[in-house]
């Protein structure tokens, strides 16, 4: 019967299995633990994933590092030095089944996070993009750490490695712009970013070239034969470092609009929330319906995450995921609508706004989609000071005064009011 082949029993019953474990529970245990604020969005969990590198990177090497003392801890480094096979042979034996498993469980995990975005997805596409990056810097790690666990006889070089490795990726990530920023696998990017498509190409060549030119200057007989995966990372890095920023770039989807016209004003969207639409439509409806046949509106809302043009108003900020929007749902259609309805006015910020315009500015948010807050802001009428229970009786008389209006009077006000928003003029704001 034929023996099976060591790489293989290492891969299968050793520690290598453990390890990719690990990495798969470690990640899971992060990424569930802020859900809130990937899950639903395909770009948000891409840039989830990738910021992760920064935990199983040094997981990844402190396990290569627990590996590559193996045989001291055994005490069987005279005896495993008589085998036939070389020790670069030895070493890979040793070293390949951790590299592999703990690139397989960053894999696994980031499965898992887009098996779990899935259902919640709202109009953009899974962003496999930085994964093979990603993988090979983890399995680049686990070899770095073999090599420093058979260097340095500690035990505690593994741990100290993940902590050392942790704080090392994390300075780099924290730095500004320049060389290493770009060269860190593990530099965070914005949910917006995409990579240009031999970023990941270049990433992997910087980290596997490092971590095969540390393998051949350990355990090659010629260890010249470094040099050639050294000189494949130093040309990666010179593509990588003169590139600079321009190694992401920003989707397009960001700029597309899907928009709903079937109601005025038209409420647009960009079109990573297309499948979000239909619930903000319905979460504006009482204003859409409030305005019907009023005059000098903006002709659409548009998505918060833009500059607005005139005639435009911005909607409120889908992004960040976890506040407004979780798992691909309003988290409060009613506060949602009040802060679109305050948009509608458009106004800029007044110096020395008049007692006319701050009534009839309240009243119209009030009659279009009233505050959340607007039972505790009513108690004022009962507390407060003598002024401040004045101003709130004068602001509930001129809500009532605009709610009892007959519908043609009220959707000439609110024309005539509409026609002076993104303007201070005194005298074209109507009086209530």
């Amino acid at each position: 019967m034929r023996a099976p082949h060591p790489l293989r029993a290492e891969a299968v019953r050793g520690f290598a299995p453990f390890a990719g474990a690990a990495v798969v529970l470690t990640l899971a245990v992060l990424l569930t633990g802020t859900s809130a604020h990937w899950q639903g969005g395909w770009a948000e969990t891409a840039a989830q994933l990738h910021n992760s590198v920064l935990i199983s990177v040094p997981l990844a090497a402190a396990a290569g590092c627990w590996q590559g003392g193996r045989e001291r801890r055994r005490r069987t480094e005279e005896l495993w030095g008589t085998v036939v096979r070389t020790p670069l042979a030895r070493f890979l034996a040793s070293a390949l089944p951790v590299a592999l498993w703990t690139a397989a469980g960053h894999l696994v995990a980031a499965g898992l996070a887009m098996l779990a975005t899935w259902p919640y997805a709202q109009g953009d596409r899974p962003r496999l993009g930085p994964l093979p990056g990603d993988a090979v810097a983890v399995a680049a790690a686990a070899l770095l750490g073999h090599v420093v666990g058979r260097a340095v006889p500690t035990r505690l070089a593994a741990p100290l490695l993940g902590i050392a490795g942790y704080v090392g990726l994390g300075v780099l990530t924290s730095a500004g712009p320049g060389l290493a920023r770009h060269l860190d696998p593990a530099t965070p990017v914005m949910d917006t970013d995409v990579p240009v498509w031999w970023q990941p190409l270049a990433m992997a060549g910087w980290t596997a070239g490092l971590a095969l030119a540390a393998t051949l200057g350990y355990a090659a007989r010629r260890r010249a034969t470094a040099l050639l995966p050294l000189a494949a990372a130093v040309a990666a890095a010179t593509v990588l470092g003169q590139t600079g920023e321009g190694l992401w770039h920003e989707d397009p989807l960001v700029r597309r609009h899907v928009c709903d016209t079937s109601v005025t004003p038209a409420v647009c969207v960009d079109a990573r929330f297309a499948g979000m639409l239909p619930q903000i439509t319905d979460a504006l409806s009482g204003i859409t319906g409030r305005l019907k046949g009023v005059r000098n509106l903006p002709t659409r809302w548009e998505n918060g995450n833009h500059e607005s043009r005139d005639p435009e108003a911005r909607l409120p900020m889908l992004t960040p995921l976890g506040w407004s929007v979780v798992r691909g749902r309003l988290t409060d259609p009613r506060q949602y609508a009040w802060e679109a309805a305050a948009a509608l006015e458009r106004r800029p910020e007044c110096l020395h706004p008049t007692r006319r315009m701050v009534l009839a500015d309240d009243a119209v948010e009030t009659y279009l989609a009233p505050s959340p807050l607007q039972d505790g802001l009513d108690a004022w009428d009962t507390e407060g000071s003598a002024e401040q229970r004045a101003e709130q009786r004068a602001r509930r008389e001129a809500r009532a005064r605009l709610r009892a209006m007959g519908g043609a009077e009220r959707r000439a006000w609110l024309s005539a009011y509409f026609a002076t928003a993104g303007t201070c003029d005194v005298k074209g704001v109507p009086a209530l």
